[in-house]
């Protein structure tokens, strides 16, 4: 969702990037270039003025205006910045009571029902014993949605049908603690707008369930709403967190960057698609990195971990650390990531990917034209593709049913990789940092 704004923010970096010195001139230059582009992200006006004042109050000092690589230093304060305004530090939840009870509250439409069915299957994974209560019980199918969730992922749905959602909420606790389980996932109604009535039946489920969390699922489609509801759901009933859903639409990435600072509640998890196990933790510092096109390997490692075979992880994760990246490890892969969800979603945590990501349709017919151009070279060019010349790329072109360029276009996206992974695992060789990752990518 932050294509358009990574671009941007990327173009601002490579003119800086090739000066030799900055001067304020420089600096004020990029500083209203940056600002446009985060209006133009649907940044809330506010947010950018109290951001770009951070930004500028850094980026003229000493700290750049006198640095041997000011354009790199500029690309690190802006990073640092957007993490503050992301929230520093990740926001675990806090589920001290046994029972805990997870208040699901938010607009219809914003995925709220599905988002508890993904709530509780993270839960589930981290240990605990989850319990989705459906207290829904006036938009049509909402009961039937949540409990065919549950069934689906053998998770008990607890469903009063004859009840009010107070009553509804208090069942559950019991039923929760009568069964020995140890979480609830209250699911509760939302209307197509904020009105008194709503808000008055939240206040008394929170009264008669008192919630360890209480969390606004918000549509990150709806740009700046987002932020308005998050500001009238923690008036009236005070919020803990916020999941943020649909990430993976077309969405300018203005919700995400504005609902923490405006209304200091922090963003939690955000959802990255309709699957059930398409919900992330919020990392402020990940999500920094991959609007900056920087990637987020560290996200990266977690899913193959989570979802692959454990064996292989272990020995990706070693053999990235120790800078071992061969093109026989990016088809191994390759070939799993039809387990990690959509192409898109994997490219955005990979360094040196961006150009890949951004082509006009990114499927399963560039993962197999990547593989089948893989599959056509042998084990030696695969553990080394610096033998691979204009005859072996022709060979390979032919056997995989492709063209020289393409073979030419995943060579160059493989060393981009590699180059990247090098630097972000901490080899980044003497006077680099993490930020010429930037620069690298952009040549």
């Amino acid at each position: 969702m932050f294509d358009a704004l990574t671009s941007k923010l990327n173009a601002v970096f490579s003119k800086l990037r090739g000066k030799g010195r900055l001067s304020e001139e420089d600096v004020g230059l990029a500083l209203r270039e940056i600002r446009l582009a985060l209006l133009e992200a649907d940044v809330n006006y506010r947010v950018v003025k109290d951001l770009l004042a951070r930004i500028a109050e850094r980026a003229v000092g000493a700290e750049v205006l006198e640095s041997l690589s000011p354009g790199q230093q500029v690309v690190k304060i802006v990073r640092d910045e957007l993490v503050s305004l992301l929230g520093a530090e990740r926001a675990p939840l806090s589920l001290d009571h046994r029972p805990a009870v997870v208040m699901l509250v938010g607009l219809q439409g914003s995925g709220k029902t599905t988002t508890a069915a993904k709530l509780a299957l993270t839960l589930r994974k981290q240990g605990r014993k989850p319990v989705l209560a459906a207290a829904d019980i006036y938009r049509p199918a909402a009961i039937d949605q949540l409990e065919k969730l549950g069934r689906d992922l053998e998770i008990p749905v607890v469903t009063l049908r004859d009840r009010s959602p107070v009553e509804i909420a208090r069942a559950a606790v019991a039923w929760t603690q009568d069964n020995l389980r140890d979480v609830v996932v209250l699911d509760t109604a939302g209307r197509l707008q904020i009105d008194l009535a709503m808000m008055d039946e939240l206040v008394e489920i929170k009264a008669a369930a008192p919630p360890d969390e209480i969390l606004l699922v918000a549509d990150a489609m709806t740009g700046q709403e987002a932020v308005s509801i998050a500001q009238a759901f923690d008036q009236r009933i005070g919020l803990t967190g916020v999941i943020l859903t649909k990430l993976d639409g077309d969405a300018r990435g203005g919700a995400a960057l504005s609902i923490r600072h405006v209304t200091g509640v922090p963003i939690k998890f955000v959802g990255l698609g309709e699957k059930v196990t398409e919900l992330e933790p919020f990392h402020p510092a990940r999500m920094a990195d991959r609007i900056l096109g920087m990637g987020d390997v560290l996200s990266l490692i977690e899913d193959v971990e989570e979802k692959l075979d454990r064996k292989k992880a272990e020995e990706l994760a070693v053999r990235l650390k120790k800078n071992r990246f061969t093109l026989e490890d990016f088809r191994d892969q390759l070939e799993e990531t039809r387990k990690l969800g959509p192409i898109s979603q994997i490219l955005d945590k990979i360094p040196g990917m961006a150009a890949l990501r951004n082509k006009p349709e990114v499927d399963e017919k560039e993962l197999d034209r990547a593989l089948a151009i893989l599959r056509s070279m042998t084990l030696e060019e695969r553990e080394n593709p610096s033998i691979i010349g204009g005859s072996r790329k022709k060979r390979i072109a032919q056997g995989s049913g492709t063209k020289v360029r393409d073979v030419n276009r995943l060579l160059a996206s493989f060393e981009e990789t590699k180059k990247a992974l090098k630097l972000v695992g901490g080899r980044h060789g003497k006077g680099r940092s993490p930020f010429d990752l930037l620069q690298k990518t952009d040549r």
